[in-house]
């Protein structure tokens, strides 16, 4: 069973890195954000993999907040909403040969962790994506965790829900990494569930909603992945 998941991944893999390739051959023929949606749709029905989605999309929500687990999270949202998306991720990912140039012809936003003076920069990026009729999505997290207890969100989520005041909706993915780990080496076909919390507008006052926030998020989580695996 281990080798059949290891040969899974690479297949996996080799799809993926085609996905992407695709949206970069596509993006300048197709308005955005369809070459993102067509590499999301051919990445997700080559390695059979569906997504459930409970609950639903807002069309007025302005962020998504999304729990991390899986090079996967990204394509299943991309592939479950029509809305143009503007992904937050970690300034290196623009420094990478070939994927630099995925994340830089949908025009997505570049952070510098853990450094203040970026943050300027975070919000005037956002700000941008958001009078262009874009929504933006982050991983709060700031990197993946595999073990089905959320990692710590970090400020960034917060900084640009209260300074831009905008309508955020949080999404749990449930035990993404299952059917795609880079660390484990392993891949399978299944159903992802993807649960769309209700949307909110968060109290800019109120110096505790990401936290708390991140708790009902991780009391979601466990509620469907205690589901999934009974």
């Amino acid at each position: 069973m281990k080798i059949l998941a290891k040969i899974n991944w690479l297949y996996s893999t080799i799809i993926i890195f085609t996905g992407l390739l695709v949206k970069i051959i596509l993006f300048p023929f197709l308005p955005r954000p369809y070459a993102s949606k067509v590499a999301s749709w051919f990445i997700r029905t080559l390695i059979f993999v569906h997504v459930r989605k409970v609950g639903r999309v807002d069309p007025e929500a302005q962020m998504f907040i999304i729990n991390h687990q899986s090079e996967l999270d990204i394509g299943v949202m991309e592939s479950s909403t029509a809305k143009d998306l503007a992904w937050v991720a970690k300034k290196e990912l623009f420094e990478i040969p070939f994927f630099s140039l995925a994340v830089r012809l949908s025009k997505d936003i570049p952070l510098e962790r853990e450094s203040k003076s970026a943050l300027v920069a975070l919000l005037k990026a956002a700000k941008e994506r958001i009078d262009d009729g874009r929504s933006i999505c982050i991983f709060p997290e700031g990197t993946r965790s595999e073990g089905g207890k959320m990692r710590p969100f970090k400020p960034g989520a917060k900084l640009i829900a209260d300074k831009l005041e905008l309508k955020v909706q949080p999404v749990v993915l449930v035990e993404t990494s299952r059917y795609f780990s880079t660390k484990r080496f392993s891949a399978r076909p299944g159903t992802i569930t993807a649960v769309f919390m209700d949307s909110f507008t968060p109290d800019r006052h109120d110096k505790m909603w990401l936290k708390h926030l991140q708790t009902t998020m991780q009391e979601t989580y466990n509620r469907y992945a205690e589901q999934e695996g009974a």
